[in-house]
């Protein structure tokens, strides 16, 4: 199962890799623990995150040699990162210079804009008669959406400027 490891992994992360916690939600969350706990069961020798983690408290070499391969394991995972979205840059260039049109990414964008602003409309005219569950979900769904349309402008004009700073880093 896979909910253990994500939880021994963010102790581990917490802790000695700040950096890894958020890569610890989402599509890739289980690869990601599996790596952390990888890299705490090679530096400590330890089978388990629970035991990997106790010891690394107490031993402040172990300690250290576990947040420099942490931060190892984070910025190969960035580069995984930055190599998939060039990839997908690429591929919007390769359409462009074939003399064809990217609706795909067009259509995308209108169909988060106007879900967002449906779920919006929905949650204002039901705003009194909507039992709080469905309200709770309306707000998660627009949330979601909110975040999809966010990262569409991000890949379509540049990241923030802390990412940029990160990428320059990884570039060193």
């Amino acid at each position: 199962m896979v909910a253990p490891l994500i939880a021994g992994a963010i102790a581990l992360a917490t802790e000695f890799g700040p950096g890894l916690v958020r890569m610890l939600a989402g599509d890739k969350a289980g690869d990601v623990a599996e790596k952390v706990s990888s890299v705490a069961r090679e530096v400590t020798g330890l089978a388990s995150d629970d035991e990997a983690l106790a010891l690394v408290r107490a031993d402040p070499v172990k300690a250290a040699e576990l947040r420099q391969r942490l931060a190892e394991l984070e910025i190969d995972l960035e580069r995984a990162y930055l190599a998939d979205r060039q990839d997908a840059r690429r591929r919007d260039v390769a359409i462009v210079t074939a003399g064809r049109y990217n609706w795909r990414a067009d259509i995308m964008l209108a169909l988060a804009f106007t879900s967002f602003i449906a779920i919006v409309w929905m949650t204002w005219q039901a705003r009194l008669d909507m039992p709080d569950m469905v309200f709770a979900f309306l707000n998660m769904a627009a949330g979601a959406l909110l975040k999809m349309i966010g990262d569409a402008f991000q890949f379509e004009f540049g990241s923030s400027r802390g990412s940029k700073e990160k990428d320059q880093l990884i570039r060193r």
